[in-house]
């Protein structure tokens, strides 16, 4: 029998499911894409990967790269399409100064964690995180496991 997809609201496009297994989130964010038109309807298609993608700060902008974007088999043939292009976060200054300072000083690093639609725009939702150490892991899947066998148990009852 196959797995079963968990289920997912409606209004979310992709998740980054490896991220919360690989890090701690601190904080969560949220922020703005600068994307092009075939990649729109590329997103309202579901053709998006997260799990390898990351966000950096250059010169107080925040940008995600290594997102692939999978072009349409109908996209124009005059457009050049380029998957894995930088894309711009659009967040307030505030917030990018909070993170460089973060970034820079503490050791943490921005993971992006899923996109999703926000009345009719793309937003990014971007995790402020440190990186979990072996046992860490270890310890999450013990929990995650109980949690279900617990579950289990209970229904049986």
């Amino acid at each position: 029998m196959a797995k079963k997809k968990p289920k997912t609201p409606d209004n979310v496009i992709a998740q980054n499911r490896r991220a919360r297994h690989e890090y701690h989130i601190e904080e969560t964010y949220e922020a703005g894409l600068s994307l092009l038109g075939w990649e729109v309807k590329s997103l309202r298609a579901g053709r998006v990967t997260l799990s390898e993608a990351y966000i950096f700060i250059r010169d107080g902008e925040g940008w995600l790269d290594s997102a692939n974007i999978t072009p349409l088999i109908s996209a124009s043939t005059h457009v050049t399409t380029n998957g894995l292009r930088l894309r711009k976060l659009l967040m307030h200054r505030r917030e990018l100064n909070s993170l460089i300072g973060q970034v820079e000083r503490k050791g943490y690093t921005l993971i992006p964690l899923s996109l999703y639609w926000a009345r009719g725009r793309v937003k990014l939702s971007l995790g402020l995180a440190k990186g979990k150490q072996a046992h860490d892991k270890r310890a999450t899947i013990k929990e995650r496991d109980w949690q279900r066998e617990k579950a289990r148990i209970m229904k049986h009852r």
